[in-house]
């Protein structure tokens, strides 16, 4: 898993072109403020220890919000830090059970629409801890 933590104080988003036939089509436009976002790459490996790897993006999405004095997380899919991808549905059931467990820890959890680029709009500051990249 590739995981690039981006804290924004402004972080926004329009659906532009959808890109998966098995996701449905609408539009969204959403606006949040003061948020860690995680650019998130699920990669092909990761599919037999997904789990683990669930845990391992849970926590370093824990420590940096906190790190940045946040509550809110986004997750991102974002196919383009590796060139090896987890199937589909792998990669969404693990946005959809990391959202589950971070809700639990009264996070403020949203994620971008899956299968979908998107226009975006980001305002980052430029502290050492608001970029944020990790491998495992």
């Amino acid at each position: 898993m590739k995981l690039l933590m981006i804290y924004t104080d402004k972080f926004s988003y329009k659906t532009n072109i959808k890109n998966l036939e098995s996701v449905e089509k609408y539009e969204e436009n959403k606006h949040i403020e003061n948020t860690l976002v995680g650019f998130i790459q699920v990669e092909k490996k990761d599919e037999d220890n997904i789990s683990k790897i669930e845990t391992k993006m849970i926590k370093n999405l824990k420590w940096a919000a906190k790190k940045n004095e946040t509550n809110n997380i986004i997750l991102h899919s974002f196919a383009h830090l590796s060139m090896s991808k987890a199937e589909e549905g792998i990669t969404k059931d693990l946005f959809d059970r990391a959202e589950k467990r971070l809700k639990k820890s009264d996070y403020e959890i949203s994620q971008t629409p899956f299968g979908y680029f998107l226009d975006l709009d980001i305002q980052a500051p430029g502290e050492s801890l608001a970029r944020i990249f990790k491998e495992f």
